[in-house]
């Protein structure tokens, strides 16, 4: 029996669908949307494994494109190092990883504390608003455009083809010629830093190298698309999945105004509870294999449902109690393996800045609607809602 990751069940609350497989079995065969069949690990020690099984792979056998997009275009935006293999995988990641370093984001936090302080400035006095458009989207559009060097005034297109890249389902058909326009805007970032280099860290891609070795012209400009979607959509439903979970047990809201040290136990849990990755990107069996004792053949599309995983209770103690102080129980919200998240440090950043300043401006934030009546993101690769309407947008200081 195949099961369907997408439609109006799924969409209502993936989670029960997700806990329903679980306990059935370890992998399931499932039907995405447009009709592709795929299997799915859904518990936490087989997802960890198969997330290192290097059977599974990404640089081979690629399933047929997602989007209908020209060949230079598609081969411009997927030669980065998530969709690639050992020994492509390790050397893209060494040269990246050189120039996006801790001290890098670091050097971020105060430009992420004032946008913060911006947005909320704008917010405060609005009495309602949907806290997704106004705060957790824009926020870490701003700060990956900061990091590449992308002009402020560029940013509002950025963040219009950004939305259409990542919305499956109802703008589906918008998505290719987000894609181009994107495509061609990194094109042209690219070459402009190159005439004038900045301390931004696309000027420092360009001009990395080791031993001889740098990023060809692909590589650059996939990785910069890479990063311009990657880099700002896990942060955004990291800050507005993590709200939803505090108001929607409003106690808890006021647990983490009162006890701010669990901020980052806290910050850990939503990670855990609504990863906002839902699963992995797409895996290929490269030969047979068995996970779980389910026996998958060669040639077979594989995805690992990070959501479910980090919901197993064989892992976790009474995984769907949201505890902001659990510790000690690692997730997989970012992956794991050699295809670990290269950002988590600075969506843990942004969350850590964006969750003290709304605890602080808006102590009396609350929904304007029940959880019930609230909607996820189609599709299976993002974990966020459509909107999250909130009230209470009035200053502690009016």
């Amino acid at each position: 029996m195949t099961t369907a990751l997408h439609g109006p069940v799924f969409r209502a609350d993936p989670h029960a669908v997700y806990r329903a497989m679980r306990e059935e079995a370890p992998v399931h065969r499932v039907e995405l949307a447009g009709g592709v069949e795929a299997w799915l690990v859904t518990r936490y020690d087989d997802a960890k494994a198969a997330l290192t099984d290097p059977r599974l792979v990404k640089g081979v056998l690629h399933p047929p494109r997602r989007m209908d997009l020209p060949d230079d275009v598609h081969s411009s935006i997927t030669h980065h190092m998530l969709s690639a293999d050992p020994p492509d995988h390790t050397r893209l990641r060494r040269l990246v990883s050189a120039t996006f370093t801790p001290r890098r984001i670091e050097a971020l936090r105060p430009r992420i504390t004032a946008l913060t302080a911006e947005l909320l400035d704008a917010m405060d006095g609005l009495g309602a608003a949907d806290l997704i458009e106004t705060f957790a989207f824009p926020l870490p559009i701003a700060v990956i455009s900061e990091l590449l060097g992308v002009p402020m005034e560029d940013r509002e297109a950025f963040r219009s083809w950004s939305n259409l890249v990542t919305s499956p389902g109802d703008r589906r058909a918008e998505a290719p010629r987000a894609v181009i326009a994107l495509h061609g805007y990194v094109q042209e970032l690219i070459t402009q830093k190159r005439k004038a280099p900045g301390d931004d860290l696309l000027s420092a891609m360009i001009a990395v190298r080791e031993g001889g070795d740098r990023l060809t012209e692909e590589e650059l400009s996939s990785t910069v698309f890479l990063l311009l979607i990657a880099g700002h959509e896990t942060t955004v439903n990291l800050i507005a999945n993590g709200v939803y979970r505090l108001l929607s047990e409003r106690d808890r809201w006021e647990e983490l105004r009162a006890r701010r040290e669990l901020l980052p136990s806290a910050i850990e849990e939503f990670l855990r509870f609504d990863s906002p990755v839902q699963t992995s990107t797409v895996r290929i069996s490269a030969q047979p294999l068995t996970i779980g004792g389910v026996d998958i053949p060669a040639g077979r599309v594989v995805m690992v449902s990070l959501l479910s995983a980090n919901m197993d209770g064989a892992r976790y103690p009474d995984p769907e109690q949201l505890r902001l102080s659990r510790t000690g129980t690692p997730h997989l919200a970012f992956g794991h393996g050699i295809h670990y998240c290269l950002g988590a440090p600075l969506a843990r950043l942004e969350a850590q800045i964006a969750f003290t300043g709304l605890l602080d401006r808006f102590p009396n934030l609350r929904m304007t609607v029940s959880p019930a009546e609230l909607t996820w993101r189609p599709g299976t690769l993002i974990h966020g809602l459509e909107a999250l309407p909130v009230t209470g947008l009035t200053s502690r200081h009016t």
